[in-house]
């Protein structure tokens, strides 16, 4: 299955590459396409990201109507609603690919760096994922690297705190990719 994730993620990549060219090659975006998936979805992907208006997965990666399962959550952070949808896509729907997509300039980074190690009454769950990276890095760490950190992090926690994504990680049913977005390129690197 491992073989299968790597192709998707390639699939992937290759769609990056057509966004940044300016040719897209999805047609999938049609009512049609949608009628086809009327009563079942099959996508060959889940991902997590951020909620950021400029981080589009169905756009940077060129994919169409049913192709990807996305979880979008400001900072990509963590949280029983979030891991929940990812073992969704992982049991229910089978997704061999797991990509992690967090981004340049992110708003959520900035602000806990800014506020550590202060917690906010409205932003203690960004506070619960993001801190624990500058308690490991510093709030020094400038905000892609420090969002690139926070990748992996994310990762650790969901191997941590689910059985059904560690399970499918273990028996080779599922691949994490970690990713990174560049608003100035809109190029998506991975940075496993």
């Amino acid at each position: 299955m491992i073989d299968k994730a790597k192709q998707e993620l390639d699939k992937l990549l290759k769609g990056n590459e057509n966004f940044v060219s300016g040719k897209p090659q999805a047609v999938t975006k049609s009512l049609e396409t949608l009628q086809k998936f009327e009563k079942y979805q099959a996508p060959f992907a889940v991902v997590l990201t951020c909620s950021d208006s400029r981080v589009v997965p169905e756009i940077i990666f060129d994919c169409g109507i049913g192709e990807l399962f996305v979880v979008r959550v400001a900072g990509m952070t963590t949280g029983p609603n979030v891991v929940e949808s990812l073992e969704y896509a992982v049991k229910k729907l089978h997704v061999p690919l797991l990509l992690l997509l967090g981004h340049d300039d992110c708003g959520v980074m900035k602000f806990a760096a800014e506020n550590y190690p202060d917690v906010t009454e409205n932003f203690k769950a960004f506070a619960k994922c993001v801190y624990p990276v500058i308690e490991n890095y510093g709030p020094s760490v400038c905000s892609t690297e420090f969002a690139k950190k926070h990748t992996f992090w994310v990762e650790e926690f969901l191997l941590t705190h689910s059985k059904i994504i560690k399970d499918a990680v273990d028996s080779n049913e599922l691949y994490i990719a970690k990713c990174h977005f560049n608003h100035a390129t809109g190029r998506v690197e991975v940075i496993d």
